[in-house]
C-alpha cells in the first residue's frame, strides 16, 4: 500500500559505509555498483574482515590436507599466513539474480523505490562477480518471467544486465509461485540463485514457491526488501492509502491500525525467515536505508561458509586441468 505522504526515514549510516540516499542520487546503475564494491574493497582492508580481500581474489588460505606444493610462498612472507591458489573448479560459479518487478516493489518513501534498490543491490552482486570471473545471470518477474538473460561473464554483458535492472516496475501482483517454477524448469545445472524481492504475496505457499527453487540443488541466497514505512509503519496522521497492485484505496487512521499491522506484520517476517531457513535458504531482511555494504558483506560470508561446507562434505578439491598454482 502506498500513502499520500510519508514521514522521513533517517538512514543506520555506519562508519565508513556508503549513505544510500546519496548513493542513489547517481544516474548510472553501473557507477553506483561500481562506487559500492570498490568502496567496500576500501573499507575491508581497514577492518578485521581483511581477509575477504585475499579469499575472493585469487587465493584462499590453507587447509588442512591441500597440496603443500601450491603454496604462495611470497604471500607466505608479506601476511605470515599461508594461502594457495583458488583451484579453477572453486573459482567457476553461476549466479541467477532473481529480481521481483511487481507493482508494489514501485513504492518508496526514501526518495526513491523498493525497485531501484533492489536494481541497485543486484547490480553491486553482478559487478562484484564480474570481477571474480564468474558468471551471472538475471531474471526479472511479476506474476510471470518478463526478461532472462542466461549467465555470461564476457565483454559488454554486464552492462547488458544494468539496463535491464534498470527498467521500471510494471507488472502486476506479486506472484511467485509461476516464475519461480518456470526458472526450476529452466536452470538446470546447478549454481547460485539470489531472489530479492520484498514477497509481498501468499505467506501460505511460500515454502511450496521458494521449494521449487531447492529443489534443483541451487544455492539460494534471499533478500527479503521492505521500505522503512512498510516495517515501522510510523505514519502519525490520518492518510488514504493506495494499493498499487490494485489500485484499490482505503482510509486509515494509523494509530488505530498499528497494533493490527505490527502483529500481521511480525508474523508474515517470522513465517519468511522460518521457512527460508528451513529450506537451506540463506535469509536476509533488508530495509531500503541500510547501506548496501552490508548486503555484499552478508553475500561473502555466505560463499565462505559455503565454500567451507563443501570442502567439509566433499573433502579436498582436486586440481582442474590445465589450472595453474
Amino acid at each position: 500500500m502506498t500513502a499520500r505522504a510519508a514521514q522521513p526515514v533517517t538512514s543506520d549510516k555506519s562508519y565508513g559505509m556508503i549513505d544510500p540516499v546519496s548513493l542513489m542520487k547517481l544516474k548510472s546503475m553501473e557507477l553506483r555498483a561500481k562506487v559500492v564494491v570498490e568502496g567496500f574493497w576500501k573499507g575491508i582492508h581497514r577492518s578485521p574482515y581483511h581477509g575477504f580481500s585475499v579469499e575472493f581474489t585469487e587465493y584462499r588460505q590453507y587447509s588442512p590436507g591441500d597440496d603443500p606444493r601450491y603454496i604462495d610462498w611470497h604471500l607466505f612472507a608479506r601476511s605470515d599466513r599461508f594461502y594457495i591458489k583458488k583451484f579453477e573448479d572453486e573459482t567457476n560459479l553461476r549466479c541467477h539474480l532473481l529480481i521481483d518487478k511487481s507493482l508494489s516493489m514501485g513504492y518508496g518513501s526514501t526518495g526513491y523505490t523498493k525497485s531501484q534498490y533492489a536494481g541497485t543491490l543486484a547490480a553491486t552482486l553482478a559487478y562484484f562477480l564480474f570481477t571474480q570471473g564468474d558468471a551471472v545471470g538475471l531474471a526479472t518477474f511479476d506474476d510471470q518471467i518478463r526478461q532472462f538473460l542466461p549467465p555470461r561473464n564476457r565483454p559488454g554483458y554486464l552492462r547488458r544486465l544494468m539496463l535491464t535492472l534498470e527498467a521500471a516496475p510494471s507488472g502486476r501482483a506479486t506472484d511467485l509461485a509461476r516464475p519461480l517454477r518456470r526458472i526450476s524448469e529452466i536452470l538446470t545445472k546447478r549454481g547460485m540463485i539470489v531472489l530479492i524481492s520484498d514477497l509481498l504475496a501468499s505467506i501460505d505457499r511460500l515454502e511450496t514457491d521458494l521449494g521449487y527453487l531447492c529443489a534443483g540443488g541451487h544455492d539460494v541466497v534471499l533478500f527479503h526488501v521492505l521500505d522503512p514505512a512498510e516495517l515501522k509503519f510510523d505514519f502519525d496522521s490520518p492518510a488514504l492509502f493506495q494499493d498499487v497492485e490494485t489500485g484499490e484505496n482505503m482510509y486509515v487512521d494509523p494509530p488505530a491500525a498499528a497494533k493490527s499491522y505490527k502483529n500481521m506484520l511480525d508474523e508474515h517476517l517470522a513465517k519468511a525467515k522460518s521457512t527460508s531457513i528451513g529450506l537451506g535458504i540463506d535469509y536476509h531482511l533488508f530495509a531500503t536505508d541500510r547501506p548496501f555494504d552490508l548486503a555484499l558483506l552478508d553475500f561473502l560470508q555466505h560463499r565462505i561458509r559455503h565454500r567451507k561446507r563443501i570442502r567439509y562434505l566433499g573433502g579436498a578439491p582436486r586440481r582442474s586441468k590445465g589450472s595453474t598454482a
